[in-house]
């Protein structure tokens, strides 16, 4: 396959990530997994691969400004990238919130995306049609009590995703950001609660149906598979029963 085919995923190992991985691999992209848990995306390569695509595994920490240059040196030219790693921790208060969550949160979901797209933007525009996708979230565009860290770093990659396309606007690399509200996968909210489960399931108390990971992949590829001259600037999704961050009907 060409090197313009080559689609980067971050964050790959479970949820958005492996899922946007699939929806790409089926859309003949060769991907490019990456993430920190390597058993995670070694199985997910054998995966792809069994089913007759092109997947390699990277074990990457994207906020290793070091170990995203040398992983970029590994491509003359790639078609996509997607930034999806970046996750929440916590549900402080700002008052009480936890710098270290905070920080933590900035740096995987602001400066990792900074690193990877700046590793990997010479590449993108090598190819003559490259795309960058950054995944936000609807807490890039509006604020809640209990998410400030999260809600900050978000806005953070939303401001990121913008100004790149003003400052690269003329070069053959389309910025797409996509930005999910409420997404129920194994890990997210288990995460931002530290591995409490209860906690975690109450996030989706009584909705029907909130998003999935492939209902987010979907979207993803949709956009990344539109033709060349068309950019999808930014696109919200949210499930039926969430109107807004702070909006949601719960059947209870």
């Amino acid at each position: 396959m060409a090197p313009s085919r080559i689609a980067v995923v971050t964050g790959a190992s479970s949820g958005i990530g492996a899922a946007t991985a699939r929806s790409l691999a089926a859309a003949g992209y060769r991907v490019v997994l990456t993430a920190r848990r390597e058993d995670r995306i070694e199985a997910l390569a054998k995966e792809l691969t069994e089913a007759g695509h092109e997947a390699t595994a990277y074990p990457l920490d994207v906020t290793d400004r070091a170990a995203v240059d040398e992983f970029a040196t590994a491509f003359t030219s790639i078609a996509v990238l997607v930034n999806n790693a970046g996750g929440a921790l916590g549900a402080d208060p700002v008052a009480t919130g936890d710098p270290a969550d905070w920080r933590t949160m900035y740096e995987t979901n602001v400066i990792g995306t900074l690193n990877v797209t700046q590793a990997l933007l010479p590449k993108l525009e090598a190819s003559g049609d490259g795309t960058v996708v950054i995944v936000s979230s609807t807490a890039g565009h509006g604020t809640y009590e209990g998410g400030g860290g999260y809600v900050a770093a978000k806005h953070g990659a939303h401001v990121l995703a913008e100004t790149l396309r003003l400052e690269i606007v003329g070069k053959p690399v389309r910025v797409i950001e996509i930005a999910p509200g409420m997404v129920k996968t194994d890990e997210f909210a288990l995460t931002r609660f530290g591995g409490d489960a209860e906690k975690a399931a109450k996030v989706y108390q009584g909705v029907a149906a909130p998003l999935t990971a492939d209902d987010v992949a979907d979207t993803i590829a949709w956009t990344v598979t539109r033709p060349s001259h068309v950019n999808v600037d930014l696109l919200v999704l949210r499930p039926r029963a969430q109107a807004s961050n702070t909006k949601v009907h719960r059947e209870l």
